[in-house]
C-alpha cells in the first residue's frame, strides 16, 4: 500500500474539496483530470458520463491531453462493458482484466490505443446505488510501464467522492426536467415555448437562444412575453424561482 507524502495529501484533499464544491459540473470534471495528472503519471484522460436515456451509452465527454469521442467505439467494443455497467464504483488497470498479449490482439485496441500511440490504462468506474454513472480512463503512451497498484490506492481513495458528486448531478437535472415537465402542462405552453423556456433556465442569452433556434431577437421576445404571461411573473429572477424553486 502507497504511503502518502504530505504534498500527496495536500493534493488528494484539494481534490475532494474541489469535487464537492465547484459549482460548474464539467468544469470540475476538467480540474479533477488536470489535479490527477499532479500524483499519477498518465499522458492522457477521458471523463464520460453515463448516458440519461437511461441506456449503456456513453455522453458528454471531457478530455485532457486528447479530443475524440470515443464513445462509438466503447459502446460497440469496449471488452470491459460488464465491469463498466455493474453499478459499482471500482479502480483497475486493463491488464488486471485482459492479458495484455490478448489485448493488444483486440480490435478495440487497435482502433482506440494504436492510433492515440497509447498502450496501457487505469479506469475508474462511478456507480452508485446499483446505477452507473460515468467512467474515467488514464491512458499511458507506448513505451511506458504500466500503472502499478499505487496509482490504483490513489484513485480508490476518490472514487466514492466522485460517484456522489455524479449522483447528486443526475438527481438534480432530472428533478429540473421533472418541474419543467409539470410547468409545460399547468401553464399549457406550446413546444417552441417550452424549448426557449429550457434555454432560458439553462442561462443562456437571448442572442445565444437567437442563434440556436435561427429566429430573430423579436420573435424571440414575443415568445418570452407569451411565457411570462402565461406564468404570471414579470422576469427571468422569478421564472427561476418558480420553476426551479417549486416543490
Amino acid at each position: 500500500m502507497k504511503t502518502l507524502e504530505t504534498n500527496d495529501w495536500l493534493v488528494m484533499n484539494s481534490i475532494i474539496y474541489k469535487i464537492y464544491t465547484t459549482g460548474d459540473f464539467d468544469a470540475m470534471r476538467t480540474q479533477f483530470l488536470e489535479q490527477i495528472k499532479t500524483v499519477i503519471d498518465f499522458d492522457s484522460a477521458d471523463f464520460y458520463l453515463a448516458s440519461s436515456n437511461e441506456k449503456e451509452n456513453l455522453e458528454r465527454p471531457v478530455f485532457l491531453n486528447c479530443d475524440e469521442d470515443l464513445s462509438d467505439i466503447y459502446e460497440n467494443m469496449d471488452y470491459s462493458r460488464g465491469i463498466m455497467f455493474s453499478g459499482r464504483s471500482m479502480v483497475y488497470r486493463e491488464t488486471d482484466i485482459i492479458s495484455d498479449e490478448k489485448r493488444v490482439q483486440t480490435e478495440y485496441y487497435q482502433r482506440v490505443y494504436k492510433p492515440n500511440n497509447w498502450h496501457y490504462a487505469l479506469q475508474m468506474i462511478f456507480g452508485r446505488n446499483k446505477h452507473f454513472l460515468g467512467v474515467v480512463t488514464l491512458y499511458r503512451t507506448i513505451g511506458k510501464e504500466d500503472f502499478t497498484y499505487e496509482d490504483v490506492f490513489l484513485m480508490d481513495m476518490l472514487k466514492d467522492h466522485m460517484a456522489y458528486r455524479l449522483s447528486q448531478d443526475r438527481n438534480n437535472q432530472m428533478t429540473s426536467h421533472e418541474k419543467l415537465t409539470q410547468a409545460v402542462k399547468t401553464y399549457d405552453l406550446t413546444k417552441r415555448e417550452q424549448t426557449i423556456l429550457q434555454l432560458l433556465l439553462q442561462g443562456m442569452e437571448n442572442t445565444e437562444i437567437c442563434d440556436h433556434l435561427s429566429i430573430t431577437v423579436n420573435t424571440l421576445k414575443k415568445h418570452i412575453l407569451n411565457i411570462y404571461r402565461k406564468l404570471g411573473i414579470r422576469n427571468r429572477v422569478q421564472m427561476f424561482k418558480l420553476i426551479k424553486e417549486k416543490e
